[in-house]
């Protein structure tokens, strides 16, 4: 997102550091009594895109604000009974994880903010009770400071426009899954392409976590999002689509039954493929064109139709759909990149008018065991705290409980904990230079500010290389913690409170004796690991095809593909982190979309035909819903031939009806449930003396 040690990481680090000190130069003026509180939200709050900065202020005021009334309510009530309030604490934190956990989205966030910020305010002060209302009316100031500081610096100050990169990401993306469409077509497909296409789940996540952003865009008119989850919608046709076609042609090929005239016509999309450009007038010429030889091609599906000749149908019925849903994305790449409404093609607003919510994976089990687990740990470090009377227990319950609502969202939670760990050590080092060395020695704001402009300004470049943010952000913290950003240092603290070079210790031990036991805790409640998040993503999405496979209602087919993209895009990277390959049968969640999406055609062709045929396809559904059913995780799909008759004894029956438009509407997805379920399976025989049958 960023040049590395660029001028963007430069300009990006000065843009945080004068917003961190306009925040805490106006806490300190208004008389706050933790200024610091300020300036870390505005380091906190702060990020590369204009619009993402302002979307997250908004969702951590309204957490902040969530937790601070939370904590107004409920401290009062039961400070006098200590069990009680660690339970309701410990609830607390547990439902807001919970929560953000199935949200799914940049505005996960506010519950996070909300799970946590209670546990800032309750702890350290717990032994003033009565001060609480006041401290989390301060926070919520301090905090409402640094973020209007930090939206107003990278907001107005060169603003880097969300809008402007997600246009980008998204040529570049297009571009890509052209390139992968390409890829296939060629007469010996290379093989790499499958995993390479497999790259576009995470790139429409990507495009859609960017887009909640735009209604938030400051430098200028922010394109609808409606555009962006058009293009979305487009792109993920296109795995489904790209992977039927890679199987028809192998499948043809293998029969050595491959036309001549498909072949020209696979080398025609080819370079139609590779030719698109900005052209639209010609690329929907020249693409209509080629979906109308695909339509002149297809043979017609009768009674005595082989397998190669439903094969051959399906190839150039999906071949229609995969010319289709590219130019659709190059046509809607260019709606993005208008500064206004106008649409660039007729087909534009049939494209916007499809378009829902984008449903995503919610892992109900798995957002249970992390809100579980993020309570437990606030039990525990209260027992811990209260068993040994330690006086900076509350430190250390107060950061204990911010590590698993910040990291309940991994999978492994270990290795951001230890560069937290190894962060906080470098603002130990750098905290004791400052606190005790440098500023006791100088006199003002101004000084203040430039004796910290050079650790703030490498350590802000930083935090804009994904890979040294883990440990720059916690150095930053520390940098700017109560010690360092006070009125007083090396003296007082606040009024009455003596600060000496052991307090300071002891309290830079609470913080990494907090961080290591969160790193204990998360290490005993994370044992189950990858496996089990492999196990449910598999699972949730068999039983939402065993679910759906025989309902009587029209399918949302776009939302399923969503749905199952989203959990493609959660169990590539696991797979990949257990050793396993994406494409291995027993973890191929693509040959579940195109189950999918033969499903959803299946149900609305019975919701048309004629109530004597729908039995025929009533069995097949039911039978595909019972083979989901008995899918386990990690153990091979159990053989049915019984679902393989069904599929065949349909094929048989449609193939002989008496309506064309039928014959191929059902051709096409009992095909697709064939080939994707029943791969090795013997080819689809027509009746023996038919012409089109496999010898």
């Amino acid at each position: 997102m960023m040049k590395r040690w660029g001028a963007d990481a430069a300009v990006y680090s000065l843009k945080c550091y004068a917003a961190a000190m306009l925040a805490m130069y106006i806490a300190f003026s208004i008389g706050l009594e933790r200024p610091y509180w300020a300036f870390l939200t505005a380091y906190i709050v702060s990020g590369p895109l204009a619009g993402a900065v302002v979307s997250r202020a908004l969702f951590r005021l309204i957490g902040t604000l969530a937790g601070a009334a939370f904590t107004v309510l409920i401290v009062p009530l039961l400070v006098q009974s200590p069990v009680l309030l660690i339970a309701a604490m410990a609830g607390w934190l547990g439902l807001c994880v919970f929560l953000s956990l199935l949200d799914r989205t940049p505005a996960s966030y506010m519950f996070v903010l909300a799970g946590y910020t209670t546990g800032l305010i309750v702890w350290p002060t717990i032994d003033a009770p009565g001060q609480i209302f006041t401290v989390a009316t301060l926070r919520a100031q301090e905090i409402g400071i640094g973020i209007i500081c930090s939206s107003l610096v990278h907001g107005v100050v060169l603003p880097n426009s969300v809008a402007r990169f997600l246009r980008f990401r998204t040529q570049g993306i297009v571009r890509d899954a052209e390139v992968w469409s390409r890829e296939t077509l060629l007469p010996v497909p290379n093989p790499g392409v499958d995993t390479e296409r497999r790259r576009l789940a995470q790139d429409i996540t990507e495009l859609h976590q960017l887009s909640i952003h735009l209604p938030f865009e400051t430098s200028g008119p922010a394109p609808r999002v409606r555009v962006v989850r058009a293009i979305e919608g487009q792109l993920a046709k296109l795995m489904p689509l790209g992977a039927a076609i890679a199987d028809r042609i192998a499948a043809l090929r293998a029969y050595g039954e491959l036309p001549e005239s498909t072949a020209h016509l696979l080398q025609d999309i080819h370079e139609w493929v590779d030719g698109l450009d900005d052209d639209l007038a010609r690329v929907e010429a020249t693409g209509d064109a080629l979906m109308a030889r695909c339509t002149a091609l297809e043979p017609e599906i009768r009674a005595e139709s082989g397998w190669p000749v439903l094969l051959h149908m399906s190839l150039l019925a999906r071949l229609s759909g995969l010319i289709d849903a590219h130019l659709n994305c190059r046509v809607l790449k260019a709606q993005l990149a208008t500064p206004d409404r106008t649409p660039v093609s007729p087909r534009i607003p049939g494209l916007l008018a499809e378009i829902g919510d984008r449903p995503l994976h919610r892992d109900v089990w798995g957002a249970l065991r992390a809100a579980a687990g993020s309570s437990l740990t606030v039990v525990i470090a209260c027992a811990l705290w209260i068993g040994s009377g330690w006086s900076e227990g509350g430190t250390f319950v107060m950061l204990a409980s911010v590590f698993p609502a910040l990291f309940a969202a991994l999978d492994n939670s270990l290795p951001p904990v230890v560069g937290f760990f190894k962060g906080t050590l470098i603002a130990v080092v750098l905290g004791t230079l400052y606190a005790f060395a440098i500023l006791p020695a100088l006199d003002g704001f101004a000084e203040m500010a430039l004796a910290l402009a050079p650790v703030l300004l490498v350590l802000g470049a930083m935090m804009s290389v994904p890979r040294y943010i883990g440990i720059a952000l916690p150095a930053l913290l520390g940098v700017g913690g109560p010690f360092i950003v006070s009125e007083k240092f090396g003296a007082d603290l606040a009024p009455g409170v003596p600060v000496n070079l052991a307090t300071f210790l002891n309290s830079q031990i609470a913080t990494l004796t907090a961080i290591l036991f969160a790193g204990v805790m998360i290490r005993i409640l994370q044992t189950a690991g990858i496996e089990h998040a492999i196990a449910r993503t598999l699972r949730a999405g068999w039983q939402d095809l065993a679910e759906r496979s025989n309902r009587w209602a029209m399918p949302d087919v776009q939302g399923w593909i969503s749905r199952m993209l989203d959990r493609h895009a959660l169990l590539d990277p696991r797979l990949a982190a257990s050793g396993k390959l994406p494409g291995e049968p027993l973890y191929d969640i693509l040959r579940d979309l195109r189950t999918g999406v033969a499903i959803g055609e299946l149900r609305i062709l019975r919701g048309e035909i004629d109530p004597a045929a729908q039995d025929t396809v009533t069995r097949v559904l039911a039978g595909v819903g019972d083979y989901y059913r008995r899918l386990v995780p990690h153990q091979p799909p159990p053989e049915d031939r019984e679902l393989l008759a069904r599929i065949d004894t349909a094929l048989h029956r449609f193939n002989a009806d008496a309506h064309e438009p039928v014959r191929r509407r059902a051709a096409l997805p009992l095909v697709t449930l064939r080939r994707s379920l029943f791969a090795d399976a013997p080819p689809f025989a027509a009746h023996p003396s038919s012409p089109g049958a496999p010898s």
